[in-house]
């Protein structure tokens, strides 16, 4: 049911002004797939609002 835990590394977040987590394009990618989240570095292209991959 679970994934395998993904080791975080330096370059794979960054600390926002509001002091939330967020993940690079490069995290994602190592994590291999979309977690339909609406991600503000998704590289996989998807649109929350729409519920749909752009690419």
């Amino acid at each position: 049911m679970y994934r395998n835990r993904i080791e975080l590394e330096d370059d794979d977040y960054y600390i926002n002004e509001q002091g939330f987590k967020v993940f690079t394009e490069k995290y994602h990618l190592k994590r291999g797939y979309c977690c339909k989240s609406g991600c503000k570095h998704c590289p996989y292209g998807y649109d929350k609002k729409t519920d749909t991959f752009k690419r």
